[in-house]
């Protein structure tokens, strides 16, 4: 089911808790939102952003990376990007309303891959692509610099990653004849 071999650790071990801080922080973020905390908002996504970050590469140095983990970061990264997408709604609701159609094409490239593996496969998959980590760290800054008053041609431009590593998901998921994890890219399955 994946391309690594390893033995399943525990599932209670740090990877996957850095990954299940996203599902805890995600009703706190909303809460944020809904009440206009803006600064304590953008504070604790950043928390998630790291945690998002660590988790893998805690995984990696603790030889503890698993099939669940992968599919428990895939979730929390659904989790987190809706997250970000109603709390931003909520709080800037112009900014989002002005940049309406770079934000379906963010949803649209988070939801979309997703929904093609668990057509094909049955759940979700968990590539965790490099593409994808390139579009998830340009989105961050992006959010950021948008959010916080600055120009929007970063948002515009990590739209535009993200919809490239969505294509280059679909693209692995239609290649693959069974789910795997961790598939570094689409040049790395075609040779």
């Amino acid at each position: 089911m994946n391309n690594l071999q390893y033995n399943e650790p525990s599932k209670i071990n740090l990877p996957n808790l850095l990954t299940g801080f996203r599902f805890v922080a995600s009703p706190v973020l909303l809460w944020l939102a809904r009440y206009d905390y803006a600064i304590a908002f953008m504070s604790l996504l950043a928390v998630a952003f790291l945690s998002d970050v660590l988790d893998g590469i805690a995984a990696r140095l603790m030889d503890q990376e698993s099939q669940f983990g992968a599919i428990l970061d895939s979730w929390a990264d659904v989790i987190n990007y809706l997250t970000i997408a109603i709390g931003c709604w909520w709080i800037w609701p112009e900014i989002v309303i002005h940049e309406i159609l770079f934000v379906a094409i963010v949803l649209i490239s988070c939801l979309l891959p997703a929904l093609v593996g668990y057509i094909k496969f049955g759940h979700f998959t968990s590539y965790h692509t490099w593409g994808v980590k390139v579009a998830a760290t340009s989105m961050g800054v992006s959010l950021y610099i948008l959010f916080l008053g600055g120009p929007v041609w970063p948002f515009h431009l990590a739209a535009i990653i993200c919809s490239g590593s969505a294509l280059e998901e679909i693209g692995l998921t239609l290649l693959l004849n069974e789910s795997r994890s961790n598939v570094r890219s689409i040049w790395h399955v075609l040779k």
